[in-house]
């Protein structure tokens, strides 16, 4: 057990504010990490492996993968006003989900979350359905709208913010149709661990990613240094554009409301055969 633990997390700058303190050392009694960077797709099938004891996941892959790892109840992200954009070159299509109707579209990845909201919001206003879905980076997918090779992308990230930079307009923004029709929150990225691990150290696990999003909001600057590091370049302003949004009080303890939307979106998308079904006590946590 003195051995460090292998976690994956993306660059992002909401999973390296939120790990700072925890990865540098700083958490008192946390176990020291061994940490990797990987794009969420790339860890999703690190998960469906069973590799890594600690990973950064899409809510979307939990039903396949809650079998061998526990949800832990804080640490991830979700939220209000957050949710994926459907972007396209045509302003005249801005606000008009039938534009998409046998068009192709790029998505960053066919286990994400935010394909998932995709799926339901093009089910419920996209009369007759889009047409082929092709996975691209998701760094790839505004060039890819920008330049014709796709009729249209849906995006994540920082792309919320720097869309009208390539010349793109919104179409629709999946988070407000999943707010519109549930109330609940956004569920994203989740917090994973390994159940063999045992309850005690899970319950050690969570108060560790706890603690360290709290000091992380106490001293931001601490962890400005690791932040842009990792940032792939990204504006600073960006960057604390992208903490701000995507790292709130669901990331400290998901919460009867965060349960709920996690629960609400699986449940959704298993009706649409999407995700296999989860079973009763699938989230619940040691």
């Amino acid at each position: 057990m003195n051995e460090p633990l292998k976690i994956a997390y993306s660059p992002c700058p909401n999973d390296t504010f939120v790990f700072d303190a925890w990865a540098h050392g700083r958490v008192p009694g946390a176990p020291a990490l061994d940490v990797t960077f990987a794009d969420i797709d790339i860890t999703n099938g690190m998960a469906e492996r069973g590799e890594f004891d600690v990973l950064k996941v899409s809510y979307a892959v939990l039903p396949w993968v809650l079998d061998d790892y526990a949800l832990l109840p804080c640490g991830g992200a979700l939220g209000r006003g957050c949710g994926p954009l459907v972007l396209t070159r045509e302003s005249a299509n801005a606000g008009d989900p039938a534009s998409l109707r046998g068009k192709t579209v790029a998505v960053p990845s066919e286990r994400s979350t935010a394909y998932l909201l995709f799926r339901l919001w093009a089910a419920a206003e996209v009369p007759g359905g889009v047409g082929d879905v092709v996975v691209l980076p998701f760094h790839e997918i505004m060039p890819a709208v920008r330049d014709g090779k796709v009729d249209a992308g849906l995006v994540i990230h920082e792309a919320r913010f720097t869309y009208q930079d390539y010349g793109l307009h919104r179409l629709a923004d999946m988070g407000e149709h999943w707010e519109a029709t549930t109330g609940l929150p956004i569920p994203l990225g989740a917090i994973i661990a390994k159940r063999s691990l045992g309850a005690e150290r899970l319950r050690e696990l969570a108060e560790a990613a706890r603690t360290s999003v709290r000091m992380a909001w106490d001293d931001p600057e601490v962890s400005r240094p690791y932040v842009l590091e990792h940032a792939q370049e990204m504006d600073p302003a960006v960057a604390d554009r992208h903490i701000g949004l995507y790292v709130n009080e669901f990331t400290a303890d998901l919460g009867e409301d965060g349960y709920a939307a996690v629960r609400g979106l699986l449940t959704r998308a298993a009706a649409e055969g999407l995700v296999p079904p989860l079973g009763p006590d699938a989230l619940a946590f040691a």
